[in-house]
């Protein structure tokens, strides 16, 4: 028999706090853990492997809810078809592409705003040469005006 580890422990080679863990085990991402008698969770070395997938799909920019349909898909092979880990990653390309863009844009409004000298957001926003869009920020088409 395997040894079973406590949730502190767990947690601490998974590389997340135990709030994390239990988050996670609300939303039923990893496997049910046995109960000691005195009530203590239990756990085997499958569930930090358990936690460390979940959070190398997060930093994959895989969602909470798509890493439980791909864990239940490894789970449950032969009941509905989930799609699978190729079919989803096949997405992830393009809406990283496009949080790029988004970033590009504001990095591209906040140098603007510096260039243009801009120290009061209160101030800046209401005169017309503000170079913060304040409407639209992620907009590659719009241009901001002359700046102040």
């Amino acid at each position: 028999m395997s040894a079973r580890l406590r949730s502190g422990q767990v947690a601490e080679a998974a590389g997340v706090n135990i709030q994390t863990l239990r988050y996670y085990e609300r939303r039923g991402l990893p496997a049910e853990p046995e109960r000691s008698n005195g009530g203590h969770r239990l756990y085997g070395e499958e569930a930090v492997t358990t936690l460390r997938v979940i959070k190398a799909a997060q930093r994959l920019g895989f969602t909470l809810e798509e890493v439980a349909e791909l864990l239940d898909a490894g789970r449950h092979r032969h009941g509905r078809p989930v799609a699978g880990l190729q079919e989803r990653a096949q997405a992830k390309p393009a809406e990283v592409d496009a949080k790029i863009a988004d970033l590009t844009t504001i990095r591209t409004a906040l140098a603007a705003a510096l260039e243009a000298g801009c120290d009061d957001l209160n101030a800046c926003v209401g005169t017309s040469c503000c170079p913060i869009p304040f409407t639209g920020l992620a907009d590659e088409n719009r241009r901001a005006g002359p700046y102040c």
